[in-house]
């Protein structure tokens, strides 16, 4: 165990449309992982789907880059609702 790879695990639930990640562990291959998520992460029976993922094999953002790698949005004010006036008609949006 001390040399099997670290896997991500992702979970779909029954009332979701996407799949969101719910942990981690180590398995010996993809299906061991699998099995071992099932067990694991969805002992209500509460999920349709899993996805397993060698943590290897993702690349995350720096959380300390974050200003440099969202600065580009900050300038595209027209993307955030607020920014249009909405008509007096509509009540709830």
């Amino acid at each position: 165990m001390k040399n099997w790879p670290l896997w991500e695990i992702f979970i779909r639930s029954k009332a979701g449309l996407n799949h969101k990640h719910v942990g981690s562990l180590h398995a010996a291959d993809e299906e061991m992982a699998i099995q071992n998520a099932r067990d694991v992460y969805t002992r209500r029976n509460e999920g349709v789907s899993i996805w397993v993922v060698k943590s290897e094999f993702i690349t995350a953002s720096d959380p300390d880059d974050s200003d440099p790698l969202y600065e580009p949005a900050k300038d595209k004010v027209y993307r955030h609702p607020t920014f249009y006036d909405l008509p007096d008609e509509v009540k709830h949006m």
